[in-house]
């Protein structure tokens, strides 16, 4: 079969598709979900949650829900060829008309973060760095193309694309990336180019990103076989404003105190906005989410037992040290309560027009945080430092990540010296652990938060 030629499902593709799927599947999962619900609810009844965990509040009952979504949309994953296209996708690119199409889509950053956290970055890596990739190339890429060459994942089976679809808002790195990917599955790569906006986007440079989305979309179509309804389209965006919205407010809720949720926590609920944005299940889960922060929040239920100085995140999570660095904060009763990262899924919610779909994404995709000058990053940050009342900021500088950890030297010394406040420059990598020095890191973090309590 040549790559133009389209393959379309059979009756008993989609009647295998729906049984293991949304029969035996969903009902597996659903049944693991309330059995664990079952056994938290005996703990925290019991004190043995507090016992074990004396410095965290009650945890999120809706974390139960997320593992519950991450996991189905895995699962569909596994089994959508050839019932049903699928689409693999930058973090940044535009997907509401993929969604619309029906394409399954598959994030390789949401799954090498996911390969960070199970610790199979580094050896995946390694494939890809014994293949001829420098290790100064985003582990990101690295992870997926090692997982790519050798088939191994720690989420059973990745689906082979259909399609490939990169956009350039968040580095350049994505670009060549996907080549490689486009030529190992001999599959279509479709390539969104976003200008870089040093203040506002110019008319020029939204048509400009319009016209490509459009392109896009005819090869989306082609791809898959049938024609995008203009309709559908308009619901998808409706649904991706709501749940980019209600995300924003799940974020916003960090800012009281105590902070009902926290930083440390919202690295794993983004994962529905990042990968299913444009579906009724991801504004089904923030609302759910939400109203339990909105019931913390009267309770006066804290993310930790005593919380007493906050601190904001800048840059992508250490994926393999979060329990750690988690653990490290909450016994020196400090909350991490927002971040940079997390709030460039929900910063951008007031640019989303149903009426408007293309020149709507067009401006959307513009304006991602890594996309325009550190000024305005710097502003972001400063702002929600006010905001969320930080009385510190910890600047992870990323050696994989270049373009989010430019100028933060610059922000450190801007930081505090403008708003008074201890800042620390944390070296790290977000996936490769070989990038990450245990002594140093533990020793700049004692002496920030020696300064922090002074």
């Amino acid at each position: 079969m040549t790559r133009t030629q389209i393959e379309h499902p059979s009756v008993m593709d989609l009647a295998r598709y729906h049984l293991n799927v949304s029969l035996l599947g969903r009902g597996y999962l659903r049944a693991d979900r309330l059995r664990s619900e079952v056994k938290q609810r005996y703990r925290l009844a019991s004190g043995s949650f507090a016992a074990r965990n004396p410095h965290f509040g009650p945890p999120i009952q809706s974390a139960g829900r997320l593992k519950e979504l991450i996991s189905n949309h895995y699962l569909e994953g596994r089994h959508a060829r050839p019932s049903r296209k699928v689409a693999w996708v930058t973090s940044g690119a535009p997907v509401e008309f993929l969604v619309a199409l029906d394409y399954h889509l598959f994030y390789p950053e949401n799954h090498g973060a996911i390969c960070g956290v199970r610790r199979t970055a580094v050896a995946l890596s390694k494939v890809a760095e014994e293949q001829g990739y420098s290790r100064d190339i985003c582990s990101y890429a690295r992870t997926d193309l090692g997982s790519v060459f050798t088939g191994e994942t720690p989420v059973g089976v990745i689906p082979r694309p259909d399609l490939l679809v990169c956009c350039t808002n968040i580095c350049q790195t994505v670009l060549h990336w996907y080549r490689v990917l486009a030529e190992h599955f001999d599959v279509p790569l479709v390539l969104i180019d976003t200008p870089f906006i040093y203040t506002e986007a110019t008319p020029q440079a939204v048509l400009f990103v319009e016209k490509q989305i459009e392109e896009a979309m005819f090869v989306a179509e082609r791809t898959a076989g049938r024609s995008l309804d203009a309709r559908k389209l308009r619901r998808t965006m409706e649904r991706s404003a709501h749940a980019v919205a209600l995300w924003a407010e799940v974020m916003q809720r960090g800012s009281f105190r105590p902070a009902p949720i926290l930083a440390f926590d919202e690295f794993f609920h983004m994962s529905p906005i990042v990968q299913m944005r444009g579906q009724q299940r991801t504004v089904d889960y923030y609302r759910l989410l939400l109203a339990e922060l909105d019931n913390r929040v009267q309770r006066g239920i804290g993310a930790l037992a005593d919380e007493r100085k906050r601190v904001l995140w800048d840059n992508l999570p250490v994926w393999y040290r979060l329990r750690e660095l988690s653990v490290l904060l909450a016994e020196r009763g400090v909350a991490l309560v927002a971040s940079t990262y997390t709030n460039a899924w929900g910063e951008l919610a007031e640019l989303v027009d149903p009426d408007k779909p293309l020149r709507s994404m067009a401006q959307i995709y513009l304006h991602p945080i890594l996309n325009r000058g550190t000024g305005r990053k710097l502003a972001t940050m400063k702002q929600m430092a006010r905001d969320f009342e930080a009385d510190g900021v910890i600047l992870h500088s990323d050696r994989s990540c270049k373009p989010y950890s430019i100028g933060q030297v610059d922000e450190r010394a801007l930081i505090a010296g403008e708003l008074g406040v201890p800042a620390l420059l944390l070296e790290a990598d977000h996936n490769d652990e070989r990038a990450y020095s245990e002594e140093q890191a533990a020793t700049r973090l004692a002496a920030f938060l020696e300064v922090l309590e002074s």
